[in-house]
């Protein structure tokens, strides 16, 4: 069998990327104001403070206003709750993420469910989960829809096909499990407590691995053919001689290249997808917020 395509997840997004900046540039001409996202940081995590960063530059280049509010991590929950509210109210903000994790001591369920749903980009609100729950319009959380792209992009009609999903977290696992069952897959979620995971997986034309532990998925639990999505991203402890470890996935990337149809790499594969669909959310809000019908192609 030869060896299974990879599913560049990088040029997909910049293709939407670009797309995306077309439809801003429409849509600043027809509202005569740009898309805004308010982005909220509190702390000093760093590798928050380096996604706040590439999420801004990707504002940016995509002609999305970018309004950053960066507190300290002794900002209070009354103060945290009264800048989301303000957010809430400002016209020229459409969409809102607060960046998580939150610091120890600020409730993070309660600062989403302070968001009105209409701006909540991320796809968190509980309300916007419900909405996707019963097939209503509402936005789903930016990495899950980015991987049924990749799906479709790649298969097209998901209809008929067997999916399992590793991982039932409220961010992939279950949205994710929504989306295929949307689109006409039969999903298995499966989890730490499933019996028989090699056999489940087995079972699946599309695997979507989310669950945090690297390389997990081995080579023979794949059908052969099959299509794999690699959510996870992880770093492995570094090699003699290396300051840093390698970044592998939940999947067993080259056990995996051998047996699957196609499969996302990591990095390269869905990580490029979440802010891109991030920015795509906040287009469509924008458009929804000023009566506008939100551009096909997105």
């Amino acid at each position: 069998m030869s060896e299974a395509a990879r599913i560049d997840g990088k040029a997909f997004a910049e293709a939407l990327r670009a797309r995306i900046g077309a439809a801003a540039a429409a849509f600043l001409q027809a509202a005569a104001r740009k898309p805004g996202l308010a982005v909220v940081l509190v702390g000093e995590d760093a590798a928050s403070q380096v996604y706040v960063g590439a999420k801004a530059k990707a504002c940016e280049e995509a002609g999305i206003a970018s309004f950053e509010h960066r507190l300290p991590a002794t900002t209070s929950a009354a103060e945290l709750l009264t800048l989301v509210e303000r957010l809430n109210r400002d016209p020229e903000v459409d969409g809102i993420l607060v960046q998580l994790p939150l610091p120890q001591g600020l409730d993070e369920q309660a600062v989403i469910a302070a968001i009105d749903p209409d701006k909540d980009v991320d796809g968190f609100h509980v309300i916007n989960a419900g909405r996707l729950a019963v097939g209503q319009e509402g936005f789903v959380p930016c990495t899950p829809l980015g991987c049924l792209m990749l799906l479709q992009d790649r298969i097209g009609d998901l209809s008929g096909l067997e999916a399992v999903v590793i991982g039932r977290s409220n961010i992939v696992g279950k949205p994710m499990a929504q989306l295929l069952t949307d689109a006409n897959a039969t999903v298995t979620i499966a989890h730490s407590r499933t019996k028989n995971l090699p056999e489940v997986v087995r079972r699946a034309d599309i695997v979507v691995a989310a669950v945090g532990r690297p390389e997990m998925v081995r080579g023979d639990w794949i059908k052969p053919g099959a299509t794999v999505i690699d959510v996870g991203i992880n770093r492995l402890p570094p090699e003699e001689g290396k300051a840093k470890g390698r970044l592998v996935g939940d999947v067993a990337y080259a056990e995996a290249l051998e047996v699957a149809g196609a499969i996302t790499p990591v990095p390269g594969g869905v990580g490029p997808m979440t802010i891109a669909v991030l920015l795509r959310n906040t287009l469509v809000a924008a458009h929804r917020h000023a009566g506008l019908d939100a551009p096909e192609g997105i």
